[in-house]
């Protein structure tokens, strides 16, 4: 089941239809079963119209883990070398401890089809397609969306502790379109896609950067990377955990105002945004 926040509430999507659904987003993900609230949702509601889709959050954080997957530790490193932090990023790959950060809270997360923004003061900027947890507040995983983490990466090159400014900034966070509610996990198979549509790019014919990954490549086990997050922490409402990318752009490929993002994960499906 597929869920969705609108300007309507809460909406069900199973085989198609669309249900809504009488509770709050935070409701919802506090709920000992929210899977039972789905379910009685698809057998009682009748049939409505999905409206145009919010970002699934509620009063959720976000936050983010790095260099899970092997092509984000080298991209790393790279970026990094001059500024003697290349060898943080192989070391954390292996620990085991990951890198965990904050992205956002709420309302900086920019809805489907809105506009992201890069830095003003950055020269090399990307977004980072992302599995992105949603996790209840007793540290269970109870569905997956389509995450965009933008990231300045000269400006994180420079000096790892300007990561912060790198990662957190008005714009930087798209999440949707919608929620996949699911106990189980998904299956490794699961494939991440990304592309980056360009304006002079034939009206949009080509695409300036396509790329894909699979969850196979991902090193952290996503329940792993749950209980690091809540260890010594609490999420009252829940929260939401982006787990690193496995696709990174080649060093010469910087977004640039126009940009169409395209995001997609099996059995989620697509989150786009523009860059503005």
């Amino acid at each position: 089941m597929r869920l969705y926040r609108t300007k309507r509430g809460l909406f069900v999507e199973y085989e198609r239809r669309f249900h809504g659904l009488n509770v709050d987003f935070d409701t919802l993900v506090r709920s000992d079963d929210p899977f039972s609230l789905a379910q009685t949702a698809v057998n009682s509601a009748p049939v409505r119209t999905l409206t145009e889709p919010l970002a699934p959050i509620g009063s959720q954080e976000v936050w983010a883990a790095g260099v899970t997957y092997f092509r984000s530790r080298s991209a790393r490193m790279e970026e990094s070398k001059d500024a003697g932090g290349g060898s943080f990023y192989d070391r954390v790959y292996s620990a085991v401890r990951p890198e965990l950060f904050f992205k956002a809270t709420a309302r900086r997360v920019v809805n489907p089809g809105a506009n992201v923004h890069i830095r003003t003061d950055a020269n090399w900027s990307v977004p980072e397609p992302e599995l992105t947890l949603l996790i209840n507040p007793r540290a269970e995983i109870i569905g997956y969306t389509i995450g965009n983490d933008m990231s300045s990466r000269d400006i994180e090159g420079e000096n790892p502790l300007y990561l912060p400014q790198a990662k957190v900034y008005d714009g930087s966070c798209a999440l949707g379109p919608c929620v996949l509610l699911s106990p189980e996990p998904l299956p490794k198979t699961t494939r991440i896609q990304i592309k980056i549509l360009r304006p002079s790019d034939s009206a949009f014919g080509n695409a300036a950067f396509d790329g894909n990954t699979s969850l196979a490549e991902l090193k952290r086990d996503p329940k792993e990377l749950a209980s690091w997050l809540y260890r010594d922490n609490s999420f009252p409402d829940g929260a939401y955990l982006m787990t690193g990318t496995g696709i990174v752009p080649a060093d010469d490929f910087t977004l640039t105002h126009g940009d169409v993002i395209r995001i997609s994960i099996d059995g989620i499906g697509t989150l786009e945004n523009r860059v503005a």
